[in-house]
């Protein structure tokens, strides 16, 4: 009989490997064959390891016969710093063991300096191009800053929550809403946490939620998929809907100072050049549209919502009026809001939410909620809604809740924007939109 008693193997990754303190020693580490080529009698293996790459140096002796590209293997040799290879770092390999061989070869080559190819023929390709570095570099900034999120959040007191993603009504309404049949039942795929996330506040005060969000926008642009992951938090007893945006301009601090912290790899493969958060301006609605309307000299058409290139305008105007890459953008229509979202008490035609433009692209809405039970249920009644069909939203505020507010952000959008890229579909591992449902 054999007992086990959670001991794990340690094992050297890059990151071991960039700290410096095995110089000189003999080091054993896996990975795959990331590149392999001959010069001068001697070969030169790229090992591709979960957390980076590392040059190793072989005699063509060591190489066991049949070694490839994308083979795993176990390499045993000695570390060494070296000037000029990639990362600074090499390895004297002494000993290579395959581990398991591709039955056929890459169908394109990821040693490459830059993969030229179009995103719609990579997508079929996902399941092995995501181990193309600059590809990998997106995804680990992605991690960080989720893992950002969890952190700073669970530091201010909040307790993460799992909501359910097949309901029985949507929650922001309209008919962007996947259905489906529920033991012969109608149900859909969650618009956003709303309403579970509310519930929460009369549970735990502060809540959060990293998860799926399903929007059936039939769109055709680089900005939107109908799958993403949403940062979603809902905090009780706020004085404000301020609260929310100072308390997303921490998170946004405090992602910033980890990914120049232990992502800085990542951030230089890729260019990034991290956004400045020390002070984010806010502009209301109205006054947004106009600045930027009377910088550029361009007519107002929409008065109730913000366009695409209204939002990049303003992204433009504010980061050469005021030199930042972030905006919130306050007080939006009450026409273009949900019936959860509170009127502003001074004009009921406007409300208290934001959203956040990040380089002129909307990541983030939020706003502060309706929690009186009267005031929601005739905001309801106004919109045509019947109360009846929200009866379980409704119980929460029946039996009182305290002010709240909270928001939702783009995980994939955030990502976009951050590392330069030009679709989002670029920031999701394997991203759905209206033609794709597979890889």
């Amino acid at each position: 009989m054999k007992f086990v008693t959670g001991t794990t193997q340690k094992t050297i990754g890059y990151h071991t490997i960039a700290e410096g303190g095995l110089n000189n020693q003999s080091v054993t580490v896996h990975g795959a064959v990331h590149t392999l080529r001959e010069m001068g009698g001697i070969c030169f293996l790229t090992l591709r390891m979960a957390d980076g790459s590392v040059q190793c140096v072989c005699s063509p002796e060591t190489l066991p016969p049949g070694l490839c590209e994308e083979c795993a293997v176990e390499l045993t040799g000695t570390l060494r710093a070296e000037p000029r290879a990639p990362g600074g770092w090499e390895i004297a390999a002494e000993q290579v063991a395959i581990l398991s061989r591709p039955a056929a070869p890459m169908p394109v080559c990821l040693g490459k300096r830059a993969l030229r190819i179009h995103l719609d023929a990579e997508l079929p390709l996902r399941p092995v191009l995501l181990r193309e570095s600059r590809r990998r570099a997106v995804f680990r900034i992605q991690e960080g800053l989720a893992r950002a999120f969890r952190e700073y959040l669970t530091g201010e007191g909040f307790t993460e929550i799992h909501t359910p993603k097949i309901v029985s009504a949507g929650a922001e309404g309209g008919s962007n809403i996947f259905r489906l049949d529920y033991f012969g039942k109608k149900a859909y795929l969650a618009q956003s946490p709303q309403v579970y996330k509310q519930t929460m506040v009369g549970v735990y005060e502060r809540v959060y939620e990293v998860g799926p969000v399903f929007r059936a926008e039939k769109h055709a642009t680089g900005r939107h998929l109908n799958e993403y992951t949403g940062l979603d938090f809902e905090m009780g007893y706020i004085r404000s809907f301020y609260d929310m945006i100072e308390m997303e301009t921490g998170f946004l601090q405090s992602a910033m100072a980890l990914l120049e912290r232990e992502y800085r790899q990542e951030l230089t493969l890729l260019g990034v050049e991290l956004p400045g958060t020390a002070s984010i301006p806010c502009l209301r609605f109205d006054q947004a549209k106009r600045l930027a309307a009377e910088k550029y000299g361009y007519p107002i058409r929409d008065p109730y919502d913000l366009e695409p290139e209204e939002e990049s305008r303003i992204g433009q105007y504010v980061k050469e009026a005021l030199g930042s890459d972030f905006v919130f953008i306050t007080h939006y229509p009450s026409k273009k809001r949900p019936f959860y979202t509170m009127d502003d008490p001074e004009d009921s035609r406007y409300t208290l939410s934001f959203d956040l433009l990040f380089r002129g692209l909307e990541v983030t809405t939020g706003g502060q909620r309706i929690h009186d039970y009267r005031q929601q249920v005739a905001k309801m009644e106004a919109r045509g809604m019947d109360p009846a069909d929200f009866s379980s939203y409704l119980m929460i505020h029946r039996y009182g809740m305290p002010p709240h507010g909270g928001l939702g952000i783009g995980l994939e959008r955030l990502t976009m924007q951050l590392c330069g890229l030009d679709n989002i579909r670029q920031a999701s591992l394997f991203p759905r939109d209206r033609s794709r449902l597979d890889p």
